[in-house]
């Protein structure tokens, strides 16, 4: 699949197979002007973004940089926006994280280096943002700006209300800009209230302008964006004005696109068996009538002419699509005869939370079930739970006269950290420890009572999470190659793997990307075997999409939940809850999996208690799958 320019939208929109091909391409495009520019002598400036988002475009400059020689000597940079109050050297600030991401590793000279200062007195903002402008006018203006856009259509911090004509100022944070920062700042109690940002007017002044957006959780205001009118309530609706802006997108941030989920409202289309089973359970679901019950009247009257006159009469679409639902039931998911299941979870209990049910199925049908846990987790402790187990090891090593000298002198390091700790802080290493020894412990218990032991629980801790922080490190080879070891040693015959891309850390994707890597690798020495893919953390498949449902009884979901329960240091409040979805994990997984059945329901198949869906994956899918 390459990329494709979106038709019905209002700003010229190409959606890329991955996030990873998007980036290259912004790449491009940013590397042919320096050149260009290098060789006529001028100057190229650049407007830089911060967050997730440009991370794969960042290092990408890197490469061309080492690689092919791509020189920055010549390039002027101006940041969009810092966190206020926020010192240059506090690693929460965006300062910092462009030193460290980008600048110390290209030849770009200091001086040409221009981000908003945090530090500045507040009775002086105003003549400083002013002074900001005019360094961009001098330098001749915005060559390409880069953006991204967050949950409430901002571009740099122009929230909600922000006006066409704002330039760099003072701003303060919607509540829901502060509350996705939290990850990064452990806890939204110490995220900022206000940031300095260019403002809309200052963006639009650029002579081009690349928005990159990656994953499903930004798919929604996307399409707000680029098919809504113009609106205050979405900053990057104003983008709709400029002559020669583009949205970058992958698949998945492309999802809910008038022409991506809905093609045949857009024109005519080539029904292929996903557009004819997304369309049937759409009309389905719109009208609220089974499939068996739907009507050539239904058809006509919702746009899907072309649909009945090429598959149809009704009866025949209707039958087509239930029984291929129907085929998608699965009483048992491992087949007959045992087999070897490895099960991944990037973080220590999305297996539980997404395909609990699954996995208490396949260890009761005699299933040889590994689960390999691929990061520690361990930033998403909280430091009383830390703390508690610490003292818990003390008291019981002096209850046993176990190596006290050791333990206590481990504890007081612990216990004096803690108490000098500022907030946002990370960890030291020996808490860092602590906390993954929770995880790993906790993730055996989740694992036991679906009917896994400890002894067939693998803990990878791939090196790309090794950070610390929320922001991860690249993959590096021997992550992937961990992965083609087990694979080779244990011989599955089918793997489960998180395909869910709403994860706001990215961990998911990283995970995904280095377990497809490794089965194209292990493939291509003949190894072969099943690879099904789950959610459930922060979505779930939709019903179109599904190859496989497996029913669980009350008792299934009661069992799946006690072992979610199992995860204590994420019980009653995660630290990294994702979104705005303020339910606890055993509740969406309740929530999702009894929705499915519901959904199931309603388009006149059997009825179920609850279902966990799966995806089937194959080679000549896009590495990290969109709607």
């Amino acid at each position: 699949m390459s990329s494709h320019y979106v038709p019905n939208t209002r700003i010229p929109t190409l959606v890329f197979p991955t996030s990873a091909q998007a980036t290259r391409h912004v790449a491009l495009i940013i590397e042919s002007l320096i050149r260009q520019n290098n060789s006529a002598g001028k100057k190229t400036v650049l407007g830089l973004a911060t967050g997730s988002t440009p991370v794969g475009l960042y290092r990408e400059l890197i490469r061309l940089h080492h690689e092919a020689n791509l020189d920055f000597s010549q390039v002027v940079t101006f940041n969009l926006d810092e966190y206020y109050p926020m010192s240059p050297d506090d690693p929460h600030s965006y300062n910092y994280w462009m030193r460290e991401t980008f600048f110390k590793h290209i030849n770009i000279p200091p001086e040409n280096v221009h981000i908003p200062d945090g530090t500045v007195p507040l009775e002086r903002i105003e003549d400083y943002c002013a002074d900001y402008e005019q360094q961009i006018r001098r330098a001749g203006g915005i060559d390409i700006q880069i953006l991204g856009i967050g949950r409430t259509g901002h571009i740099g911090f122009n929230e909600p209300g922000s006006t066409r004509h704002s330039r760099t100022r003072l701003v303060t944070l919607d509540p829901v800009t502060r509350r996705d920062a939290a990850s990064s700042f452990f806890g939204e109690e110490n995220v900022p209230h206000q940031a300095i940002t260019m403002g809309v007017g200052t963006i639009l002044d650029a002579r081009q302008i690349l928005l990159m957006a990656f994953g499903e959780h930004k798919a929604p205001v996307v399409r707000r964006a680029v098919e809504d009118e113009m609106t205050d309530a979405i900053a990057a609706s104003y983008l709709q004005q400029h002559p020669d802006a583009c949205f970058i997108l992958d698949q998945a941030a492309a999802g809910e696109l008038t022409a991506i989920k809905h093609p045949w409202h857009v024109g005519p289309v080539k029904w292929t068996d996903d557009l004819i089973r997304r369309a049937v359970i759409d009309l389905s679901q719109k009208v609220d009538k089974a499939l068996l019950k739907l009507e050539d009247d239904d058809f006509r009257e919702h746009g899907l002419f072309e649909l009945l006159r090429e598959h149809g009469p009704a009866e025949r679409l209707g039958r087509r699509v239930f029984d291929h639902l129907m085929n998608t039931i699965c009483e048992k998911p491992g087949g007959d005869t045992p087999i070897t299941v490895i099960v991944f979870s990037p973080h220590p209990d999305d297996d539980v939370i997404s395909m609990g049910g699954t996995l208490i199925r396949l260890a009761e049908q005699q299933h040889n079930v590994h689960i390999a846990y691929m990061t520690s987790g361990n930033i998403a402790v909280f430091d009383h739970d830390a703390c508690r187990y610490t003292d818990f090891v003390v008291e019981f090593n002096r209850l046993f006269e176990i190596d006290r000298e050791h333990t206590e002198r481990v504890e007081r390091a612990v216990h004096e950290f803690l108490r000098r700790k500022k907030p946002g802080q990370p960890d030291s290493p020996d808490l860092l420890k602590i906390k993954g020894l929770i995880r790993q412990t906790e993730a055996r218990a989740a694992a036991l009572a679906c009917g896994v032991p400890a002894e067939k629980c693998h803990f990878m801790d791939l090196r790309f999470y090794r950070t610390g922080t929320v922001a991860k490190a690249p993959l590096h080879p021997d992550d992937i190659n961990d992965i083609v070891k087990l694979l080779e040693d244990l011989q599955p015959a089918q793997i489960y793997v998180a395909g869910e891309l709403s994860d706001p850390h990215g961990t998911h994707r990283m995970c995904a990307e280095a377990i497809f890597e490794a089965v194209r690798r292990v493939r291509g020495k003949g190894q072969e075997f099943e690879v099904w893919l789950y959610r459930g953390a922060w979505q779930e498949w939709e019903a179109h999409e599904l190859h496989r449902v497996v029913p669980l009884s009350p008792e299934d979901l009661e069992l799946k939940k006690l072992a979610i329960f199992r995860h204590q240091s994420q019980k009653d409040r995660a630290m990294f809850p994702g979104g705005s979805d303020r339910r606890e994990f055993w509740q969406r997984a309740e929530d999702r999996n009894r929705g499915t059945a519901k959904v199931y329901d309603r388009l006149g198949l059997p009825e179920f208690y609850a279902l966990e869906g799966f995806v089937q994956w194959h080679e000549n899918q896009p590495t990290c799958l969109g709607k």
